[in-house]
C-alpha cells in the first residue's frame, strides 16, 4: 500500500477540473510531453511528497463546500496513472468517506495501472491531444495514439468519461481532425461527453522559466466564434458537449 505520492501542486476551490468545486492535487511526472502543456514544470517527479492522510485532511477541511457544489477530489498532473499506487489508494481512501473522486489523465499510460486505479474512480477527465496519429506526432512524443484509443474504450466501458480537446488553429481544428474526433466519439458509450478548450498561451512564461524553446511559438489562440462553430459541428454530428471555457 503506497501512501505516499510525489506532487507538483495543490489547488483548494478547483472549477473546471470535474463536476462541482474539487480539490485538485497535481502529481508530478508525464511522459507525454506536450507541445501545448501549460504545466511544463510537471513532467518530473520532483521530491516533493505528500501523504494519503495530509491529502484527506486538506479535503475535509472544506468538504462542505465540495458536497455543496456536487465536488470532490481530482488527481491531475503530470499523469497519475504514472504513480498507479498511490493514486489508488487515495482515491480507494476517498471512497469510504464518501468523497466524490475524478482522475485526470491523458491515457499514455501502462493498462495494469489503469486496471489498479479505475475501480477507485467515479469519473475520468480523458485528455484527448489530437485525434489522428499525424496530430499525435506533431503535438507528442508517442508516435501513434493506438494504445492511448486502445486505453480510452477500456476506460469508457467502466467508467462515466468527459472527453477534453484542446482547439488548437492549425493542428486540431480542421475538417480532418473533426471527422476523426467525430469518428472516436461515436465509438464510445453515448453517455461520454467533450469539452472543447480553447487553445492558451498562459504557459509560456513557465517554459521561458525553464529555459526551453516554446513549440508552437506563433499560433494563435482561436476566437470565440472559431470554437463556437467547432461546438456546433459537434452538436450536428450527435455529441454530447460539457462545458467550455472562453477564448
Amino acid at each position: 500500500m503506497q501512501t505516499q505520492g510525489y506532487y507538483h501542486s495543490k489547488l483548494s476551490f478547483g472549477t473546471v477540473d470535474g463536476p462541482g468545486i474539487r480539490f485538485v492535487l497535481f502529481l508530478g511526472g508525464c511522459q507525454l510531453g506536450c507541445s501545448f502543456c501549460h504545466n511544463p514544470d510537471t513532467w518530473a517527479r520532483g521530491n516533493q511528497t505528500i501523504t494519503v492522510d495530509e491529502v484527506l485532511r486538506e479535503v475535509e477541511e472544506y468538504r462542505q463546500f465540495y458536497e455543496a457544489s456536487g465536488g470532490g477530489l481530482t488527481v491531475s498532473g503530470g499523469e497519475p496513472l504514472l504513480q498507479p499506487a498511490f493514486t489508488a489508494e487515495l482515491f480507494r481512501q476517498c471512497q469510504a468517506a464518501g468523497i466524490h473522486t475524478a482522475l485526470d489523465t491523458c491515457g499514455f499510460a501502462l493498462k495494469e495501472n489503469i486496471l489498479q486505479v479505475l475501480p477507485h474512480a467515479d469519473r475520468v477527465l480523458f485528455s484527448l491531444k489530437g485525434s489522428n496519429d499525424a496530430t499525435y506526432q506533431q503535438l507528442t512524443k508517442a508516435r501513434s495514439m493506438k494504445s492511448i484509443l486502445e486505453n480510452l474504450q477500456l476506460i469508457a466501458a467502466r467508467k462515466p468519461v468527459t472527453i477534453r480537446y484542446v482547439l488548437i488553429p492549425g493542428y486540431t481544428d480542421g475538417p480532418e481532425c473533426l471527422a476523426s474526433l467525430i469518428r472516436i466519439m461515436h465509438s464510445l458509450p453515448s453517455s461520454t461527453d467533450i469539452e472543447v478548450l480553447p487553445y492558451h498561451t498562459l504557459g509560456l512564461v513557465k517554459w521561458q522559466k525553464l529555459g526551453w524553446e516554446y513549440p508552437l511559438a506563433g499560433v494563435p489562440e482561436p476566437t470565440k466564434e472559431q470554437v463556437k462553430v467547432f461546438r456546433e459541428q459537434l452538436l450536428q454530428a450527435g455529441l454530447r458537449l460539457g462545458k467550455t471555457e472562453e477564448s
